[in-house]
This record gives C-alpha cells, structure tokens and sequence, in this order.
C-alpha cells in the first residue's frame, strides 16, 4: 500500500502570520493553486493555519477587509492534516469525511507537503479512493 508520502506535494509554497491577504492571494496567483497552509516561521514550519480562495472571499473581501488584513483574520486554524507515513486510503477517507480537497502532510507538526485528490487520482491504483472522496465530498455540499 502506497503511503502519503510517496503522493504528495513536497515543499509546498506557504504563508506565515507575518503575510497579510493580499500576499496571500498573489502567492496563491504565482503557484497556481487555491490552498495556502500558514506555518509558524519561528518555530520552523510548525502548521498552524490554511486559507483557501473561498476564505480569502467569504472572511475577506466579502466582509470588506482591505489586502492589508492580516492572515489570522482569514484563516482556518482548525486544521485537518494527515502524517506523511498514512496510507493513500487513509488519506482519500479523511478527505471524504472532513469534505475537503487538499490535505497537509505533516511529520510531528512540521509541515512537509500536501496531498490533494488530484494527487490520488493522478495514481490509476488510486483512481477509485479519489473518486469516492470526490463523491462524499460533492454528496455533503449538495445537502
């Protein structure tokens, strides 16, 4: 069985509480991606947050917070992670369960990557894990 590790993203770009939203939404535009996890820069890594595009819109601007807002004010910090050493299928269950998309990697609370569905679909022995957290995450949104 295939573990997190050998699937994920490794060194996944971040952002720390020193960022504001601004910031965070031109790394977002510069990496291609909708997901940030926010670590603490002082005690090397540490995972404390994440913000996505739709926090960056619902906590954000549609509240009408201007660029300079700070990143805490944005964030979740009730994070979901999985440790690097997980199974695939462990991963694709707490995607489904918890309704999100991407998941940090950690190893003790350093952060060391991040591991989305497209990370498992990508696999075709993952293809069916993908699909079902897809299915149980598109399933709970509708209701």
């Amino acid at each position: 069985m295939k573990t997190v590790r050998e699937v994920m993203t490794r060194q996944p770009a971040v952002v720390t509480l020193l960022d504001n939203v601004y910031e965070v939404a031109v790394k977002m535009r510069d990496h291609n991606t909708g997901f940030m996890p926010v670590v603490d820069s002082e005690a090397g890594g540490r995972l404390i947050g994440v913000i996505t595009d739709r926090d960056l819109v619902l906590r954000g601007y549609a509240q009408k917070h201007p660029g300079s807002t700070a990143v805490e004010a944005v964030m979740s910090s009730k994070v979901i992670s999985i440790e690097e050493s997980a199974t695939v299928d462990e991963a694709a269950e707490r995607m489904g369960s918890a309704q999100i998309r991407r998941l940090p990697v950690t190893r003790g609370n350093q952060l060391i990557g991040v591991v989305s569905l497209g990370d498992l679909a990508v696999k075709d022995i993952f293809a069916d894990e993908a699909g079902e957290a897809l299915s149980d995450i598109s399933q709970r949104q509708l209701h």
